[in-house]
């Protein structure tokens, strides 16, 4: 009598949602952080095992569209100029990997089936960011030899020529990373777009799970003691210098231990072992009531100064993949620096005389109201300042950046408000 419904759907979702408060509850009767019982729930529940929550929410549409999975003849459909299947025909199509750079010697027209892939729907490589590891295809595509700050792959060609036929040779990539023949890199590069693309649109639940965590780093900004801080800042900054600098080097000397090249593997594992996971740091101690502490104040100090040191590790090692790009990698750095430095001098100074003194006494309450107007009006503010401060540094490397200060920016602020 019903008919098609998605009652079942959100059946499911509230099913999920009600597991995970459960699990949050049963951590907290036993006194244990409620974190790996989180996990626990949404990795046991999730698409992969139990299926609670079905895949269309909880995967990257671009995923669920577009098939990076290569047939097992492709090396055959290359060579006799065949179809490549949907997602290896669009990466082909979109100049990520250059035939001629690959195939030398070679003539004639384009053998990767164009228009075929056009089906898939994602045909425009414009979405690449410069300055990261996902392919690039504006700087090189496919039948013309790339004239931009990259490695020339048909000078390497060159160089080579005598013993081609004994080592097979690793071209670049439209981004700049090499790969030792063309159907790695059109699997590869797929793989790469594929990621690149969901990290812009998310699934549905990732996109709440960010939104969580901006949230979190913001209210950890709040707890941000001024003078607490002045204390342990200087300890703090040695942690967190030693806490980039040994994982960075750790990782690419096991990397290195392992059989790997030191550039760029070594240098990509250690790079990405650097950061620190501030988001979890900030719930556990908010979750042991530590944040005020001493030893509180420095962690989430060192976390972030970490994190400063790891963005510009990250822009450093994505310019090694082309030309040196001094403002991503020098300059956004140096602004964010300054511009957390004024705006923490803003928060002792300017925000609270402005709230208390200026902005709140002018705001009349209304008689029987639920929610004071005062209360409403600083809720607006601080949602305006977040997304400004947000705004401003995701330009500059990070939201979660602009997040944290935005926080900070009410620290100062009398506890009733908060």
């Amino acid at each position: 009598m019903g008919g098609s419904s998605s009652f079942i759907a959100m059946l499911s979702i509230a099913a999920f949602l009600g597991l995970a408060w459960l699990a949050t509850k049963v951590s907290r009767l036993m006194q244990v952080s409620s974190i790996v019982l989180e996990i626990t729930t949404g990795v046991v529940f999730g698409p992969a095992l139990v299926g609670l929550v079905a895949p269309e929410y909880a995967e990257c549409q671009h995923a669920r569209r577009i098939d990076c999975t290569p047939p097992l003849d492709l090396a055959e459909r290359v060579k006799a100029g065949r179809h490549l299947g949907e997602g290896m025909t669009m990466i082909a199509n979109m100049g990520f990997c250059p035939r001629d750079h690959y195939f030398h010697g070679e003539h004639g027209g384009d053998a990767h089936g164009v228009g075929h892939g056009d089906a898939v729907g994602h045909t425009e490589p414009g979405h690449a960011e410069p300055g990261h590891a996902e392919p690039k295809p504006g700087h090189a595509e496919e039948g013309h030899e790339s004239t931009e700050g990259h490695a020339e792959p048909e000078h390497d060609a060159e160089a080579h020529a005598e013993d081609a036929a004994a080592h097979a040779h690793r071209r670049l990539s439209g981004g700049g990373v090499t790969y030792a023949t063309y159907e790695e890199c059109l699997v590869k590069s797929c793989q790469s777009f594929v990621s690149h693309e969901c990290q812009l649109t998310p699934d549905f639940f990732t996109l709440i799970g960010h939104a969580g965590v901006a949230l979190m780093i913001f209210e950890s900004g709040m707890h941000f003691d001024f003078e607490k801080a002045a204390t342990v800042g200087p300890k703090a900054c040695c942690v967190a210098v030693l806490g980039t600098i040994l994982p960075f080097i750790s990782g690419a000397l096991l990397t290195v231990v392992f059989g790997r090249p030191l550039m760029p593997d070594g240098v990509s594992v250690g790079t990405a072992l650097a950061p620190t996971s501030v988001g979890i740091a900030l719930r556990l101690l908010g979750e042991a009531g530590a944040l005020q502490q001493d030893f509180g104040q420095a962690i989430i100090t060192a976390a972030f100064v970490d994190d400063i040191l790891s963005l510009v590790l990250f822009n450093v090692l994505f310019s090694l993949t082309g030309d040196f790009d001094v403002m991503a990698t020098v300059v956004n750095p140096i602004i964010g620096i300054v511009f957390m430095g004024v705006a923490m001098i803003g928060a002792v100074k300017f925000w609270p005389k402005f709230i208390n003194q200026v902005l709140l006494p002018r705001i009349r309450d209304v008689e029987g109201s639920k929610v004071s107007r005062k209360d409403e009006v600083l809720f607006f503010l601080m949602v305006l300042v977040l997304l400004v401060y947000a705004t401003v540094t995701f330009f500059l490397g990070t939201h979660l950046w602009g997040c944290f200060i935005a926080g900070m920016s009410f620290a100062c602020l009398s506890k009733d408000h908060h």
